[in-house]
């Protein structure tokens, strides 16, 4: 049986090398087919929430599994006594600039995302990260505190059940209207989508982040 793996082996290889590959159409260009079937100049968004949005639902699905496993896996250890966190005012200062500085490219992201390189999942992690700039620099109390006068665990589950539907409709052929290529109002639902996705993410982060300083003390 080992010598007709080697010989199916052999033949593969042959196969390989004697059969050329087929050259490609060039006279059409992917970018710009993906480009005016989405009305945005972003290709890779246009794939990420048009082109393959099926699997993106599954991502976004994949990411609240993780936060809501983050809890259920922490829920029976006991809370962290010390928490680490900056206490010298430089640090300090220099966090909170960076966190100012990312919370404004990631609200950039969502909203331009689709004119520029960026997106959805871009902002979001850009959002984490102010957040988690904030969460080392701060009371903890106090993070927890805000976390649920907003009510941001009902922010990310709302952001999430949006994304679904809105996904299922447009994988359903209903679309809104493209509008001018390469204004801000374009692209039909992809910037909604980008933006759901970018609150999410955001939101998720958030919730990780707080439930790693209570049990584990630390980001």
């Amino acid at each position: 049986m080992k010598w007709v793996y080697i010989a199916a082996g052999i033949a593969l290889f042959i196969k390989f090398l004697v059969m050329p590959n087929p050259s490609p159409d060039l006279s059409l260009s992917i970018v710009e087919s993906v480009v005016q079937d989405s009305g945005v100049p972003n290709a890779v968004t246009a794939i990420i929430l048009r082109n393959r949005l099926f699997d993106t639902i599954f991502e976004v699905v994949v990411f609240t599994i993780a936060v809501m496993g983050a809890h259920f896996l922490l829920a029976n250890e006991r809370s962290f006594c010390a928490i680490y966190q900056f206490t010298d005012q430089p640090s300090i200062v220099m966090a909170r600039l960076g966190a100012t500085i990312a919370a404004l490219v990631g609200i950039e992201l969502a909203i331009r995302g689709h004119l520029s390189p960026g997106g959805g999942f871009a902002a979001g992690v850009a959002g984490g990260t102010a957040i988690g700039l904030v969460a080392i620099t701060s009371s903890t109390e106090w993070m927890q505190a805000i976390y649920k006068r907003w009510h941001a665990a009902t922010w990310e589950k709302v952001s999430v059940l949006i994304f679904v539907v809105l996904s299922v409709i447009t994988l359903a052929g209903v679309e809104l209207p493209h509008g001018e290529l390469g204004a801000l109002f374009s692209g039909g639902v992809i910037p909604l989508l980008n933006i759901l996705v970018a609150v999410k993410v955001a939101l998720g982060s958030w919730a990780v982040i707080l439930v790693f300083i209570h049990y584990r003390g630390l980001l």
